[in-house]
């Protein structure tokens, strides 16, 4: 994996693909947010066993920091 510089940051579709590569699905959402100084993609997908999970990728490094299955659709 490429690193990026310190000032740039994955495009939301690269995020997209690592996440649905982990987590195999439709997206129905996504959004950036800053959390702990990290800004990070949230994304949320739709597995075929209609269960959402919400992929969170480091939008420097692309890494995947969780991935944590939703128990409410709002």
């Amino acid at each position: 994996m490429v690193m990026p510089s310190p000032n740039q940051r994955i495009s939301p579709q690269h995020a997209m693909q690592i996440a649905v590569q982990r987590v195999p699905g439709q997206i129905i959402h996504y959004s950036m947010d800053m959390e702990n100084g990290t800004l990070i993609y949230e994304i949320f997908i739709l597995t075929a066993h209609n269960k959402i999970y919400e992929v969170e990728v480091n939008a420097k490094t692309g890494v995947i920091r969780k991935i944590e299955e939703e128990n409410d659709y709002d």
